[in-house]
């Protein structure tokens, strides 16, 4: 049996997580259970053997280049702990038969599991966010190693976006000593994130542009989750994950349509049965995970290896990017 690499932001209280704030555990935890304290880890022991799990060989650009790959998971609110360890197995189940050979790891932080605790998830999110770089990334960057290189992605879901977001600008804001840590590719999906925030000279997204090589954000129209009319987001400016990029965000941003694939998926029962692996919260805004052409669009975002515009499982039209089935 294997265990799952987590980084868990939340407080212990009475011998268990709670959705508190708390300072970052490296949990070794057995993908039969539920994380828990007794699962926490040295974290030198950890990132060593977080390390040795990521490294897979030589990158197809530079052959004479040892590679490896971390993808960070970072779930979104009203997330159980038995929710996000789903979506964690599932992803590095999905990404492995595309061809993913690196490691997967979630940074767990505090969500409750309660639908109308959004602000109070959002403000703990804002909370822990920093402790993704301080405690993560930049402990990763720190610690490459002469005969491996191991590139660092993330993949935030709805919430999750906010506090990649939010991590990336507290670093920043906070002057830490090491300023070269960098991430590679950085993925939205059903982000909970204001499009305008991630225009260029946004000073949101300033510093998660300046850390990435790449933004890609995944949009889909159908995303009832994310409408204005919900009560949890009144107010709240067109968010990402349903509209999709603003027209004048920077080059290294990149917009997938996902709007005529969910289409598909939702109406075509023969396409749902055969694209839909598993499905883990509600469909229109979690289908992601679970669903094997965006497994394989993600594989081909992580390797790098093909430009942007011309991955099997995208189409180009009227100059822009919308997903499709190979």
């Amino acid at each position: 049996m294997g265990e799952l690499f987590v980084m868990c932001t939340r407080r212990v209280q009475g011998g268990k997580f709670v959705a508190e704030p708390g300072p970052a555990k490296y949990l070794l935890v057995p993908e039969d259970e539920l994380p828990k304290p007794e699962h926490e880890a040295g974290a030198k022991a950890w990132f060593r053997k977080l390390r040795k799990a990521a490294a897979w060989g030589r990158d197809a650009r530079d052959p004479s280049r040892p590679r490896g790959d971390v993808l960070v998971f970072v779930h979104g609110y009203n997330n159980s702990q038995e929710t996000v360890m789903k979506r964690h197995k599932r992803l590095k189940l999905d990404l492995a038969e595309a061809g993913f050979k690196g490691e997967v790891m979630s940074f767990e932080w505090p969500s409750a599991n309660m639908a109308l605790n959004y602000l109070e998830d959002r403000h703990d999110a804002k909370q822990t966010a920093l402790q993704l770089v301080t405690a993560g990334i930049r402990v990763l960057s720190e610690q490459q190693a002469p005969d491996c290189a191991i590139n660092v992605h993330l993949l935030g879901h709805s919430t999750g976006a906010y506090v990649i977001r939010e991590a990336f600008d507290d670093a920043d804001d906070a002057k830490l000593p090491n300023t070269g840590w960098m991430a590679s590719q950085v993925v939205f999906i059903g982000a909970d994130v204001s499009s305008g925030s991630l225009r260029t000279g946004s000073d949101s997204s300033a510093s998660l542009y300046r850390h990435c090589v790449r933004l890609t954000n995944y949009s889909n129209q159908y995303d009832s989750v994310l409408k204005l009319s919900n009560v949890k987001r009144a107010g709240m400016a067109p968010r990402a994950g349903r509209v999709g990029l603003p027209p004048d965000a920077p080059d290294k941003a990149v917009d997938v349509d996902c709007t005529e694939y969910f289409g598909l998926l939702r109406d075509d029962a023969a396409v749902r049965q055969a694209d839909q692996m598993e499905e883990i919260g509600a469909f229109e805004h979690s289908w992601h995970i679970g669903n094997r052409v965006f497994a394989r669009d993600l594989f081909e975002t992580l390797r790098g290896d093909l430009d942007r515009h011309i991955f099997p499982t995208r189409a180009f039209v009227n100059g822009s990017l919308k997903l499709k089935r190979p």
